[in-house]
């Protein structure tokens, strides 16, 4: 499977927020660009798909930004990746139709949609918290490691 640029940056944006949010301040896509080095441009297009979708809210003003709208721990990883990723839930096409159903229906149910099932029970096993956290001890992990 491969995850477009879209997507990572969208997964790797979800644990900013996810850090931030702990504190109930909202993040802004240039805190994001200047943390992550990720264009700011681009990441707007990411946030406003994930708005769209459903998985942040926005408020305007001076004090504004975004944050989940829902608890951390009820968005997935599949919640942010098929926010942006439009063929992550596409069936595979026919492969050789009705020259051989025979043929077609083994590939399906033998490999086509128990690869789409397996990839979607991990990503959706996968929550925002579990990035977060996972994230947190690593950073506490690197800075026993270098003493700080």
């Amino acid at each position: 499977m491969r995850i477009s640029v879209k997507g990572r940056y969208a997964l790797a944006a979800a644990i900013v927020i996810a850090d931030r949010q702990s504190s109930g301040a909202n993040v802004t896509v240039g805190s994001i660009s200047d943390e992550l080095g990720i264009s700011k441009i681009y990441l707007e297009q990411v946030f406003a798909q994930l708005k769209k979708t459903g998985v942040l809210t926005s408020t305007k003003g001076p004090k504004g930004g975004y944050q989940f709208a829902r608890p951390m721990t009820a968005i997935t990883a599949w919640d942010v990746l098929s926010s942006l990723e439009a063929n992550l839930a596409d069936k595979a096409e026919d492969t050789v139709g009705d020259a051989d159903p025979g043929i077609e229906m083994a590939l399906r149910e033998k490999v086509y949609d128990p690869v789409d099932a397996a990839i979607a029970a991990a990503l959706t096993a996968i929550t925002v918290q579990d990035l977060h956290d996972y994230t947190v001890s690593q950073r506490a992990d690197q800075s026993f490691m270098m003493g700080l």
